[in-house]
């Protein structure tokens, strides 16, 4: 009975000890129990190889068991771009790190054929509206256009629908918190919208007189609505969020922040307990006016992501960020490393938006052709 405990417990021990990291070596004549840092490198697509130090080691959505210290991770798989990152591994600690694989030759393929001017997406990407004009309505209804990005299941679709007969091309359009309700405003006139019904231009309601109105209460919901989203916070973290930053998107999955910051502060310290394994990227506390950040809120690590005053948008698998520029599209991770040019072709900036979907990006492109009116595409980038 005793033999049996005493064997148990060494063979407990051993598992223990090597799910932990640590392996036997052989140098010279001893045999020395060495303490290793695990590795899980996971990919989407999958089956593509790991390359550590430029030494071909595995293929990805694996365990591997790495000596502790600095490593270059590269991740390749034929018709995509590598993938690359620096990282600390830990020894006696699992680092986790998740490659989003981009094409190297992404598909373009049409949303819009009748034309789509002045595009405009709600707060998650869930919807966008377009104007189709009077000369391009041969094929369908010149006006306004509702369209939702959401995927469906296999079978199922959404068309686009008319919500207006109106085609202001030179207008501005602002959505309501819920995504229900816009305000169009011309250069004469303010409108509000239901986007559940169709209403002609004799229906539109005209609220140029309450504008400021309803747009303060708009702000007002929305302040309401991100002040208990991060009422889990820590205090100080929670006070920088709602005076030093604007522009605030939570990841999909809400476990990471992305904002501009409205002026110089810094993301106090010490204030979140420190999770094994968290990513050992180069961070940046102290926020500087115009920049973009990531904050993830797990690991209480913060990252700077774009340069000043750029646009960026949350892709759905809440890992990687799309930065539409003047000449290029580019996707990032989350942690600001891997930024690639996704797309150099002709489009026009700054309509590119992420859609539901991880798969795919929803640019406005006439391909240079300026006397051609515009259409909406999806650029497939999986």
């Amino acid at each position: 009975m005793l033999l049996t405990v005493v064997v148990v417990g060494v063979f407990g021990s051993v598992a223990i000890f090597y799910a932990r990291g640590f392996r036997l070596e052989r140098e010279s004549q001893n045999i020395t129990i060495t303490p290793k840092g695990l590795l899980v490198v996971n990919s989407e697509p999958t089956g593509a190889q790991i390359f550590i130090d430029d030494k071909l080691t595995s293929a990805t959505n694996n365990t591997l068991t790495v000596t502790p210290g600095e490593h270059t991770i590269i991740v390749k798989k034929e018709g995509y771009l590598d993938w690359k990152k620096v990282s600390n591994i830990g020894s006696d600690a699992v680092t986790v790190v998740n490659a989003f694989m981009l094409p190297s030759a992404p598909s373009l393929t049409a949303f819009t054929t009748s034309g789509a001017i002045s595009p405009s997406v709600n707060e998650d990407q869930t919807k966008i509206i377009y104007i189709v004009p009077t000369k391009e309505s041969a094929d369908t209804k010149s006006g306004m256009w509702l369209a939702e990005t959401t995927n469906l299941p296999l079978g199922f679709s959404r068309d686009p629908r008319q919500i207006s007969d109106m085609t202001p091309t030179d207008s501005q359009i602002e959505w309501s918190p819920d995504s229900r309700e816009i305000l169009l405003t011309t250069q004469k006139v303010t409108y509000r919208l239901n986007l559940n019904q169709f209403t002609t231009a004799k229906q539109a309601t005209i609220v140029t007189a309450t504008k400021d109105t309803i747009r303060a209460e708009w702000k007002t919901k929305r302040a309401d609505k991100l002040t208990a989203k991060l009422s889990a916070l820590p205090d100080q973290i929670r006070d920088v969020f709602l005076q030093k930053v604007k522009s605030v998107t939570f990841s999909p999955d809400e476990n990471r922040i992305l904002y501009m910051a409205s002026g110089s502060a810094t993301i106090p310290e010490g204030l979140v307990n420190a999770l094994p394994g968290s990513s050992t990227q180069k961070e940046t506390r102290k926020l500087t006016d115009g920049l973009s950040y990531v904050y993830d809120i797990k690991e209480d690590k913060n990252f700077e992501v774009g340069a000043k005053n750029e646009m960026i948008y949350w892709i759905p698998n809440s890992l990687n960020l799309l930065i539409p520029q003047k000449d290029s599209i580019s996707v990032v991770d989350y942690d600001g490393t891997n930024r690639n040019v996704i797309y150099s072709g002709n489009y026009i900036f700054p309509y590119a938006y992420p859609s539901t979907s991880t798969n795919r990006v929803l640019i406005l492109t006439n391909f240079g052709a300026e006397k051609s009116t515009p259409n909406l595409y999806w650029l497939g980038i999986k």
